[in-house]
């Protein structure tokens, strides 16, 4: 074999190995993936030093000791000792990191560690979850609904989102799909594109035709559910359906919280948004609009005249932005300009500078707001690096495509105020990107170089959302770090009846994790007014098909072109074409059925 043959295959299996780590599902042993991880790391020494070349050796017989049921307490104790003299005394890198990844994990796995010494046995289940179902937070059946996409039963596909998942639209137009991270494609070439196909789905059927399920016997109980975003109508969806007759107040002039008043137009289509909203609505939901809690209905009231109560108040208010000039005129917080977005005031930035400060979603949405906005210039000032950015990797190569320049590595310093008091330009302070923090990504430090003036007649700061909880930690509603806090029920401690989630319990988070605290929430609320009801849906899965699941490319959604989408706020993203679909639904490896465990025993649709 050629050297650059040897090079090449040497690549191409580090590549699979990595695409097996990136797959490896819920359910696999945490002991003996670390054992995997560790003779990785002693095939890469150099061998030079003793401390790695016999000690990495070393704890490989001592963590085999564990996995084949030899090892004992003292066995621990003997592996974490090795390890630290490791980390302490190896010449290099490789082998105090080697050291440090087993040290994380005895630390983190300790519970599986003991649990293989004592009882002989791994903690996981002998069946494996099915990844995407298990990295879903609502547990969507994630195969079934594409099976039956790919073989162009779009309604029954929607049905079967809605049985645990009422914003069926919202999430195929802008959920993060956690649920691709673990997809077990990502052996073979790459995941699933579970979101592309959801959207085949609720483009593709008429979901006027889909008829509301058939609800419960009333059961002649009330709940209060305060606030009408994606957790609170969710949770008001499923209480309905259950027979509980729910009403929703909202502030607000019209439903949908964050969805609409957080995620611009041309992400999230308006009319797109009302098919969940009326789908919601037909199951007898009321609505109270216009009723701020603490100010036109107490707390008191609700919990004297309903028999539960589901606070989803939400993350509404902006990050306290604490710079040299924050006060001056045309410092906008993103809260607040894509709120006037969603309540469909006009924004008009023509002829003027922008400068965007963040690196979240929520600062692509202001950036690229602004652009549509006619604004001269966008820039986006960010503190790390483009890679370390939290937003996501479309969202930030959208921006750039259409225009918005990226200012990294610099933390802003000041606002620079004309006389009139209106903002004329940000200063900033370039940074040096340093060690790695606890999330994994690397801390920026002042740079040794002069501060960068960037001209900005507006500055938009989306540095992250707060929650609005003082009312309610005047009625006694315990918080921290002015979230809510809850029992693992979601009930509020010390208030008989009262409930909450979302973001005003999580802290911000995405929707589709909103949605699932909403649907944990109706089934609590529901056990908590006496009753154990079960949502079902009867829709048939196709069986899998029998084609070879060779490697191919993943079908990805196209967007309308940048020199046209940046003109307007229509939708950017196209949906698959019918033969992109059935190709993109094939290549789902039906863990449902094969390589991993089945529905709770079997395909129930049920909970």
């Amino acid at each position: 074999m050629t050297e650059d043959r040897a090079a090449s295959t040497t690549k191409t299996m580090v590549q699979e190995f990595q695409q097996r780590i990136v797959a490896s599902p819920p359910g696999v042993c945490p002991v003996d993936l670390q054992l995997a991880f560790l003779k990785v790391c002693h095939a890469q020494s150099c061998g030079k030093c003793v401390p790695c070349r016999v000690g990495l050796g070393q704890l490989e017989f001592l963590l085999e000791e564990v996995m084949n049921n030899r090892g004992t307490m003292e066995t621990l104790d003997l592996i974490e000792s090795t390890a630290r003299n490791i980390e302490a005394s190896a010449d290099c890198a490789i082998g105090f990191d080697a050291a440090r990844i087993v040290l994380q994990g005895l630390e983190g796995f300790r519970d599986d560690f003991i649990s293989h010494v004592t009882n002989k046995r791994c903690l996981g289940a002998f069946e494996q979850p099915i990844p995407c179902v298990d990295r879903c937070p609502a547990h969507v059946d994630i195969p079934g609904y594409i099976a039956l996409t790919g073989a162009g039963h779009f309604e029954d596909a929607v049905r079967l989102i809605r049985k645990d998942n009422p914003f069926p639209t919202a999430c195929a137009l802008i959920c993060e799909h956690p649920c691709e991270e673990h997809c077990r494609r990502n052996m073979l070439d790459s995941s699933i594109n579970i979101r592309g196909l959801k959207r085949s789905a609720v483009d593709g059927a008429d979901l006027t035709s889909i008829p509301v399920p058939e609800k419960m016997p009333s059961t002649g109980k009330k709940v209060a559910i305060v606030g009408g975003g994606p957790s609170g109508l969710t949770a008001a969806y499923f209480l309905q359906l259950m027979g509980h007759q729910c009403t929703v107040f909202e502030e607000k002039p019209k439903l949908g919280g964050m969805l609409r008043y957080g995620i611009p137009n041309y992400r999230f289509p308006r009319e797109r948004l009302q098919e969940d909203l009326d789908y919601i609505l037909a199951t007898g939901v009321e609505v109270k609009h216009g009723v701020r809690i603490g100010r036109d209905v107490t707390l008191e009231e609700l919990e004297k005249d309903y028999d539960a109560v589901y606070i989803a108040i939400g993350a509404q208010t902006d990050k306290n932005f604490d710079i040299e000039g924050a006060d001056s005129e045309n410092v906008i917080s993103a809260v607040n300009l894509l709120r006037d977005v969603g309540l469909e005031k006009e924004i008009d930035f023509t002829g003027k500078k922008v400068a965007v400060i963040g690196g979240g979603n929520v600062a692509m949405d202001c950036a690229r707001t602004a652009v549509r906005a006619n604004a001269e210039t966008v820039s986006i000032v960010y503190r790390r690096q483009e890679k370390d950015m939290t937003a996501s990797p479309v969202e930030v190569r959208g921006a750039v495509e259409e225009g918005v320049e990226l200012y990294t590595l610099q933390a802003p310093l000041r606002v620079e105020a004309d006389e009139n008091g209106r903002a004329a330009a940000l200063w900033a302070q370039p940074q040096i990107s340093g060690l790695y923090d606890r999330n994994g990504r690397p801390k920026s430090n002042k740079a040794n170089k002069e501060p960068v003036r960037i001209p900005a007649d507006i500055i938009l700061v989306a540095i992250g959302q707060e929650i609005e909880s003082e009312y309610f930690e005047e009625c006694g509603i315990a918080t921290k770090w002015k979230r809510i806090v809850t029992d693992e029920s979601g009930r509020v401690s010390g208030r008989e009846g009262i409930f909450s989630g979302g973001d005003c319990v999580s802290g911000p988070a995405t929707v589709i994790k909103a949605i699932a605290a909403g649907k944990v929430a109706a089934a609590n609320i529901d056990e908590y007014l006496g009753f154990h009801h079960e949502i079902s849906v009867d829709v048939e899965i196709p069986e899998p098909l029998m084609n070879d699941k060779l490697p191919s490319g993943r079908i990805h959604l196209t967007e309308r072109e940048a020199s046209e989408r940046r003109n307007d706020f229509l939708g950017i993203e196209n949906c698959m074409s019918r033969e992109e679909t059935v190709q993109e639904a094939a290549r789902c490896l039906r863990c449902d059925h094969y390589g991993c465990g089945v529905l709770r025993g079997g395909r129930e649709l049920s909970w």
